[in-house]
């Protein structure tokens, strides 16, 4: 039997059972950091990865995780078996905790919240087979992207704008360049080049990113990670996107303007059978 179920502190629960007290710093705050992470067939995929970028957001923020990253590998790892769900989906949250509500942090004997749910995925696989709209957004986010924060709603609303506009994503745009997506990394194809931005405060380190450059190293094919603007951004042979929930997915066309043959691109469909190899390792 498979279930979704859910963590709060120590303790598994039923998705709809109330566990957050008012006074949780995450959510009058929204002080905290969060993973995704992808499990293919009962293994955690790249897990290291996204232990070590959730420890970085953590040290970011000035979280301390007492016994460090170790006992939230357990958690994960423990609540995978209970689900029983071989191809799911888990996300965890870890916040500054529970405490009277001051902007200034509380003191050592409030302990870190950690929460997580653990879900069935079901693979996005028509999208990826035809490939996906998006639009172009203003980058209208915080100036440290790269930490995995809880404050979303920025994304929040230009995703929800794509989605109003019929689209699957929005790329977001700052001082004429691309910097990602609300959920994604983006990926451009210029010939036989595969070009991405470089990372930075803007940009979080996409871990299903850190596959594909590795997929282009080994397979020989060409990258460059450097800034795109938007005037290359309409112009490229092919547009794809990268994340933990989409893998990777083509971009057909942006703002109703189509990507090269308006169909997924070779470079792309080279890229998306080259990764489903490595995830099923």
């Amino acid at each position: 039997m498979t279930v979704s179920i859910g963590y709060i502190n120590g303790k598994y629960v039923e998705l709809d059972e109330l566990a957050i007290p008012i006074e949780e710093r995450g959510h009058q705050f929204g002080d905290g950091v969060y993973e995704v992470i992808r499990y293919y067939d009962g293994k955690g995929f790249m897990l290291e990865e996204h232990l070590e970028r959730l420890k970085e957001s953590t040290e970011a923020i000035r979280i301390n995780l007492e016994g460090g990253i170790e006992p939230i590998r357990s958690i994960i790892e423990e609540g995978v078996k209970k689900a029983g769900i071989p191809d799911c989906y888990v996300y965890l949250q870890i916040t500054r905790g529970i405490a009277e509500r001051n902007h200034l942090f509380p003191g050592s004997e409030v302990k870190p919240s950690i929460s997580m749910t653990v879900k069935k995925m079901v693979p996005r696989k028509k999208e990826a087979e035809e490939g996906v709209g998006v639009i172009t957004h203003p980058d209208e986010r915080w100036a440290n992207c790269y930490i995995k924060s809880l404050n979303l709603l920025p994304n929040i609303l230009a995703k929800q704008t794509a989605a109003d506009a019929g689209c699957f994503e929005a790329i977001l745009i700052k001082d004429n360049y691309v910097t990602e997506g609300t959920q994604s990394t983006m990926f451009i194809v210029e010939g036989v080049t595969v070009v991405t931005p470089p990372l930075s405060k803007q940009i979080l380190p996409g871990i299903t990113r850190i596959a594909v450059l590795d997929i282009c190293k080994i397979a020989g094919i060409k990258l460059e990670e450097r800034e795109i603007s938007k005037e290359e951004l309409f112009n490229a042979d092919e547009v794809f996107l990268t994340s933990t929930m989409s893998e990777v997915m083509p971009i057909t066309s942006i703002d109703n303007q189509k990507v090269g043959t308006g169909e997924p691109g070779n470079i792309t469909k080279v890229l998306m059978e080259l990764f489903v190899a490595k995830r099923s390792k």
